[in-house]
C-alpha cells in the first residue's frame, strides 16, 4: 500500500468521508515495542494545539477547597461518595472524563471495575489523579487527548473533526506523534514508530510515510 505525505493524507481523509454525520478523524501509530513487558507500556496524554471539536464533560471527585477549585475551573460534576453511588446504583455516566485528587482514590477505586472498562479510571500518567484540579479540567476542557499502547503495540487517537481545516488537523496529528515519542520507553530497541494510519469514523486507513515527522 502506498505511504503518502501527511498533507496527502489528510486530503484523502477528507475526501473518503461520506458519512451524513461530522465524522471523527483518527491517528494510530504502530510501535516498536514489546506490549507484553511492563516497562515498555507507552501511556500518556496530548493537549491538541486546536482541540477536539468536542465539549468533554468533566467529572471530578474532590472535597473541601479542591472541590471548589474544580467548579471554578469549569468542571460539570464534583463530589464524592454520593456520584460514586449515583454511578453505582442507577448506572449513571453523563460525563466523559473523571478527574480525583489521590485522597478521593479510596472512593474512586470502589467503583473501578466500572470506569475500567470504560476507560474513565483516573491514571496519575495521565494526569488525572492530581491534586492541581485546575489544571487538569482546563487541559481537558481545551482538548486533552489519552492514548496507551494496545494488544499490538498500537496507539490509537482522536485528531479532530473532519470540517477542521487541513491544517488543524496537520498541527494536532504532529502534537500526537511528538508526545508519544518523547514517551519512548529507554528498553525500546530498533524503529520505535513503524507505521501511522489516518482514517475518519466511517473511512478507510491512509497510510503515511513515517519521515513526514522526523
Amino acid at each position: 500500500m502506498k505511504k503518502h505525505t501527511l498533507e496527502e493524507g489528510i486530503a484523502l481523509v477528507k475526501k473518503y468521508a461520506s458519512a451524513k454525520f461530522t465524522e471523527k478523524v483518527d491517528v494510530a501509530l504502530r510501535l516498536g515495542i514489546d506490549p507484553r513487558k511492563s516497562d515498555q507500556m507507552v501511556r500518556g496524554s496530548c493537549v491538541l494545539p486546536n482541540g477536539t471539536g468536542q465539549n468533554l464533560r468533566v467529572l471530578v471527585f474532590a472535597k473541601g477547597d479542591k472541590e471548589k477549585e474544580a467548579l471554578e475551573a469549569g468542571a460539570d460534576f464534583v463530589g464524592g461518595m454520593e456520584l460514586a453511588d449515583k454511578i453505582a446504583n442507577e448506572g449513571w455516566f453523563e460525563f466523559d472524563r473523571v478527574v480525583a485528587t489521590p485522597d478521593m482514590m479510596a472512593v474512586v477505586g470502589k467503583i473501578g471495575r466500572l470506569l475500567g472498562p470504560k476507560g474513565l479510571m483516573p491514571n496519575p500518567k495521565v494526569g488525572t489523579v492530581t491534586t492541581d484540579v485546575t489544571t487538569a479540567v482546563t487541559e481537558i476542557k481545551k482538548g486533552q487527548v489519552q492514548f496507551r499502547t494496545d494488544k499490538g503495540a498500537n496507539i490509537h487517537s482522536t485528531c479532530g473533526l473532519i470540517d477542521f481545516e487541513a491544517n488543524a488537523l496537520r498541527e494536532n496529528i504532529q502534537a500526537i506523534y511528538d508526545s508519544v515519542t518523547r514517551l519512548k520507553p529507554s528498553s525500546a530497541k530498533g524503529t520505535y514508530v513503524k507505521g501511522v494510519t489516518l482514517s475518519s469514523t466511517m473511512g478507510p486507513g491512509i497510510r503515511i510515510d513515517e519521515s513526514q515527522f522526523r
